[in-house]
């Protein structure tokens, strides 16, 4: 049968008590307080039947009994520290670092990837967000998601995956206000456009042939997803792929009032890196049958 293992948040309190030669500093590196700490080597002494410490006026000195159980203590909480840190890292490696666009990440997969995790606990997803295409990425990467093929490394292994369109979103109340059933209704709103995108009114109103269309004003956002936070805010209307307001829309913080007016967009595609980690096949799957999902963007 094992020895009786003493109380080890006590032991930890001696541990460190030992070292400093103070409870004081020992109940700052421990984040408790000063009476935290007497009370734990009290209790470890009444566990062991022995007084481990010396007490003085503001030093508190190792008896040899503390001096002999510091001895072999120590060296081994530091073995336990080094195995969890050693489990820890083993555990780190089971990851998938998804190189994405901060807006998809933001609209798209984050909002998704509890579903996953559910799924799948013992992986970690890391979402690394930036604008720069996969090959010129500046960190290592699983697996990438981008619209159309170009700016692939050529050693990617390429998956086309969610076809695309956009349409025009506001918030409810905006709508509720000044009610859009046709594009030239658009005339008497503020168009929002991200700087990213800042060519896709102008195809727009091509494509409904209304290229002389004036809004009562323009506001501009650096990336898509503050453009989406602007539309909900009720700021304006927005031009957004439908990929990127399903739960917007089916929360009910967007309205789509001309659902049957879409521009076609280039459609995205997953591109996993040849040194994918074994972790990125199942999130693979799990992303390509969450892209088969679609919601409804009918009108309001």
């Amino acid at each position: 049968m094992p020895p009786r293992l003493p109380p080890l948040n006590a032991v930890r309190a001696f541990a460190a008590a030992a070292r400093h030669q103070s409870f004081t500093l020992a109940a700052l590196e421990l984040h408790v307080t000063h009476s935290a700490i007497s009370r734990q080597v009290q209790a470890l002494e009444a566990h062991l039947g022995v007084v481990l410490f010396e007490r003085r006026t503001r030093q508190v000195l190792l008896t040899a009994a503390g001096h002999q159980f510091h001895a072999q203590v120590g060296p081994a909480l530091e073995q336990i520290g080094a195995a969890a840190e050693s489990l820890k890292g083993s555990a780190s490696l089971r990851t998938v670092k998804i190189n994405v666009r901060p807006s998809f990440a933001v609209r798209w997969l984050i909002p998704r990837l509890p579903g996953f995790v559910a799924r799948h606990p013992d992986i970690e997803p890391q979402v690394m967000t930036t604008t720069l295409p996969p090959d010129k990425a500046l960190d290592a990467y699983d697996l990438a998601i981008r619209r159309g093929t170009q700016g692939w490394p050529a050693a990617m292994e390429i998956h086309p995956c969610l076809d695309d369109e956009a349409v025009v979103v506001g918030s409810p109340a905006l709508w509720a206000r000044c009610p859009v059933h046709e594009p030239a209704a658009l005339a008497f709103h503020v168009l929002l456009l991200s700087r990213s995108r800042s060519e896709d009114w102008e195809h727009w109103k091509r494509l409904v042939r209304a290229p002389g269309l004036m809004p009562s004003g323009c506001l501009q956002f650096e990336h898509l997803h503050f453009v989406l936070q602007a539309a909900v805010d009720g700021l304006g209307f927005a031009l957004a792929p439908t990929s990127l307001i399903a739960h917007d829309v089916a929360s009910g913080r967007l309205v789509c009032p001309l659902p049957d007016v879409r521009m076609p967009l280039s459609g995205h595609c997953i591109g996993v890196a040849p040194n994918a980690s074994p972790q990125t096949q199942p999130f693979l799957q799990w992303l390509l049958d969450e892209m088969k999902t679609t919601i409804d963007i009918g009108p309001p």
